[in-house]
Protein backbone atom coordinates (compact mmCIF):
# COMPACT_ATOMS: atom_id res chain seq x y z
CA UNK A 1 0.00 0.00 0.00
CA UNK A 2 1.41 3.66 -1.12
CA UNK A 3 1.50 5.69 1.50
CA UNK A 4 0.05 9.49 1.38
CA UNK A 5 1.21 13.13 2.63
CA UNK A 6 -1.27 15.43 4.24
CA UNK A 7 0.81 18.69 5.65
CA UNK A 8 0.39 22.40 5.48
CA UNK A 9 2.16 24.79 6.81
CA UNK A 10 0.92 28.53 7.59
CA UNK A 11 2.09 32.09 8.81
CA UNK A 12 -0.71 34.11 8.84
CA UNK A 13 -2.59 36.61 11.24
CA UNK A 14 -5.50 35.37 13.28
CA UNK A 15 -8.49 36.60 12.54
CA UNK A 16 -10.42 35.97 15.60
CA UNK A 17 -10.03 35.45 19.45
CA UNK A 18 -9.61 31.68 19.75
CA UNK A 19 -12.81 29.82 20.85
CA UNK A 20 -12.24 27.20 23.06
CA UNK A 21 -15.21 23.91 23.67
CA UNK A 22 -15.16 20.29 25.26
CA UNK A 23 -15.95 17.51 23.98
CA UNK A 24 -18.76 15.36 25.59
CA UNK A 25 -15.52 13.25 27.06
CA UNK A 26 -14.16 16.54 28.65
CA UNK A 27 -11.52 16.67 25.62
CA UNK A 28 -10.62 20.73 24.94
CA UNK A 29 -10.61 21.90 21.38
CA UNK A 30 -10.46 25.25 19.68
CA UNK A 31 -10.64 26.87 16.95
CA UNK A 32 -9.70 30.25 14.91
CA UNK A 33 -9.19 31.26 11.91
CA UNK A 34 -5.78 32.21 9.96
CA UNK A 35 -5.33 34.84 7.02
CA UNK A 36 -2.69 34.50 4.95
CA UNK A 37 -1.64 36.86 2.35
CA UNK A 38 -0.05 36.59 -1.11
CA UNK A 39 1.40 39.13 -3.13
CA UNK A 40 2.70 39.33 -6.91
CA UNK A 41 3.43 41.38 -9.98
CA UNK A 42 1.06 41.30 -13.18
CA UNK A 43 2.52 40.97 -15.93
CA UNK A 44 1.23 44.17 -17.11
CA UNK A 45 3.64 45.54 -13.83
CA UNK A 46 0.45 45.91 -11.99
CA UNK A 47 0.97 44.50 -7.97
CA UNK A 48 -1.88 42.53 -6.74
CA UNK A 49 -2.57 41.33 -3.59
CA UNK A 50 -5.13 38.07 -2.29
CA UNK A 51 -6.04 37.39 0.92
CA UNK A 52 -7.05 33.37 1.73
CA UNK A 53 -8.75 33.01 5.00
CA UNK A 54 -8.11 29.24 6.65
CA UNK A 55 -10.18 27.53 9.73
CA UNK A 56 -8.08 25.88 12.49
CA UNK A 57 -8.68 23.72 14.62
CA UNK A 58 -6.28 22.39 18.20
CA UNK A 59 -7.01 19.94 20.16
CA UNK A 60 -5.55 18.79 23.79
CA UNK A 61 -3.10 20.72 25.63
CA UNK A 62 -2.25 22.55 22.17
CA UNK A 63 -5.89 23.37 22.57
CA UNK A 64 -5.52 25.43 25.86
CA UNK A 65 -2.11 26.87 25.16
CA UNK A 66 -3.65 28.52 21.97
CA UNK A 67 -6.98 29.44 23.98
CA UNK A 68 -4.58 31.32 26.55
CA UNK A 69 -1.85 33.21 24.38
CA UNK A 70 -3.56 33.85 21.17
CA UNK A 71 -6.01 36.64 20.09
CA UNK A 72 -6.67 38.37 17.05
CA UNK A 73 -4.25 39.97 14.92
CA UNK A 74 -1.75 38.11 15.90
CA UNK A 75 0.88 36.75 13.79
CA UNK A 76 1.63 32.66 14.08
CA UNK A 77 3.07 29.76 12.46
CA UNK A 78 0.92 26.47 12.19
CA UNK A 79 1.30 23.15 10.91
CA UNK A 80 -0.64 20.72 10.65
CA UNK A 81 -2.60 18.12 8.11
CA UNK A 82 -5.88 19.30 6.15
CA UNK A 83 -9.33 17.65 7.16
CA UNK A 84 -13.29 18.03 5.54
CA UNK A 85 -16.02 17.08 7.36
CA UNK A 86 -19.40 16.86 6.35
CA UNK A 87 -22.73 16.91 7.87
CA UNK A 88 -26.27 17.52 7.38
CA UNK A 89 -28.57 20.18 9.07
CA UNK A 90 -31.95 20.54 10.41
CA UNK A 91 -33.37 20.62 6.89
CA UNK A 92 -31.25 17.80 5.09
CA UNK A 93 -29.20 20.00 3.69
CA UNK A 94 -25.16 18.52 3.46
CA UNK A 95 -22.57 20.82 4.41
CA UNK A 96 -18.85 20.60 4.21
CA UNK A 97 -16.00 22.38 5.79
CA UNK A 98 -12.36 22.13 5.24
CA UNK A 99 -10.01 22.86 8.48
CA UNK A 100 -6.00 22.66 9.41
CA UNK A 101 -5.97 20.07 12.60
CA UNK A 102 -3.16 21.75 13.68
CA UNK A 103 0.00 19.53 15.83
CA UNK A 104 2.42 22.60 16.19
CA UNK A 105 1.68 26.28 16.93
CA UNK A 106 4.58 28.83 16.63
CA UNK A 107 4.04 33.05 18.58
CA UNK A 108 5.91 34.98 15.84
CA UNK A 109 5.01 38.38 17.10
CA UNK A 110 5.28 40.58 20.24
CA UNK A 111 2.19 39.48 23.15
CA UNK A 112 0.59 42.54 21.27
CA UNK A 113 0.15 41.00 17.75
CA UNK A 114 3.26 42.97 16.34
CA UNK A 115 5.04 40.97 14.06
CA UNK A 116 8.59 40.29 14.86
CA UNK A 117 10.10 42.01 12.38
CA UNK A 118 8.10 45.65 12.74
CA UNK A 119 11.10 47.25 13.84
CA UNK A 120 13.23 46.67 9.89
CA UNK A 121 9.61 48.90 8.82
CA UNK A 122 10.72 49.95 5.00
CA UNK A 123 13.64 48.53 4.35
CA UNK A 124 12.80 44.62 4.36
CA UNK A 125 12.35 43.55 0.18
CA UNK A 126 8.88 41.74 -1.17
CA UNK A 127 9.27 37.92 -1.90
CA UNK A 128 9.30 39.17 -5.70
CA UNK A 129 12.49 41.38 -4.88
CA UNK A 130 14.39 38.14 -4.33
CA UNK A 131 15.84 37.14 -7.69
CA UNK A 132 15.34 33.42 -6.30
Amino acid sequence: MTRGLNKVMIIGQLGRDPEMRYTSSGRPVTSFSLTSNRTWITSEGERREETEWFNVVTWGGLAEICKQHLHKGQTIYVEGRLQTRGWEDHEGKKHFRTEIVASEMIMLGDRRGEPADAHLGEGVPADEDFPF
